[in-house]
């Protein structure tokens, strides 16, 4: 149960972070009346027939430069800028003992005349 919650939980962050602007639109479009008479900048300018449009754009506006700002931000945790602050020490370590070992001395050839090594046969 908690997997599944989980998982639903995620997803919908998910859904919500990739299509901020459709769901900036659709809280739009559900809220169009009282947006229009509470939230509009333009409401003693009724000639000007914005119905709420400008707060619609200027919500749009906000969730691009969040997008964008959130672009940068994994661009900047992809790549870091900063330079090593403390420095490297390499130490080499040399072997104590060299073993040296003979060469493996083969008293007779090795024969890798197998029939898998042979040439195709072709039946005319």
């Amino acid at each position: 149960m908690f997997k599944r919650s989980l998982v639903i939980l995620l997803l919908v962050a998910l859904i919500g972070s990739n299509f901020a602007v459709y769901l900036v639109y659709a809280g739009f479009e559900v809220n169009k009346k009282e947006i229009a008479a509470k939230l509009c900048e333009n409401k003693n300018r009724p000639w000007m027939h914005c119905n709420g449009k400008c707060y619609l754009m200027k919500k749009l506006k906000q969730a691009e430069e969040k997008e964008k700002k959130q672009d940068r931000q994994n661009q900047r945790s992809a790549y870091p800028l900063g330079l090593l602050t403390q420095p490297i020490f390499l130490s080499l370590i040399f072997p104590k003992n060299i073993v040296n070992y003979q060469p493996l001395r083969i008293d007779r050839p090795i024969s890798c005349t197998y029939t898998i090594f042979q040439p195709p046969k072709w039946n005319c």
